[in-house]
């Protein structure tokens, strides 16, 4: 979350783990269900950038701390947007957007 200029997270009294972002939040909890946790099928979490070199560091900083990169190489697509994919250690699929 550094490398896109995130804030440190911070833990709240039913330790769920908070990241602010760009006016956005990602949380890390438990499942209410009280069922296993588990990875998105079919499913990507992006994260807005503000531009392709934070999007590219991003992504470095992820293939540097476990994750893969995915798809295509992180790069401009035919819509105009820079996307760079990868997958975390734990299978959850993750794109870094610069517009």
């Amino acid at each position: 979350f550094a490398a896109m200029g995130a804030q440190q997270g911070t833990e709240d009294a039913r330790g769920r783990l908070a990241y602010s972002h760009n006016g956005s939040r990602f949380m890390v909890t438990k499942p209410i269900d009280g069922k296993p946790a588990s990875n998105a099928n079919g499913g990507t979490i992006g994260f807005v950038m503000k531009d392709a070199a934070q999007a590219e560091a991003w992504h470095n900083a992820g293939v540097a701390n476990g994750g893969t990169s995915i798809e295509d190489p992180p790069g401009v697509r035919p819509n105009g947007a820079y996307l760079a994919y990868l997958r975390d250690p734990d299978g959850h699929k993750l794109v870094g957007v610069a517009r």
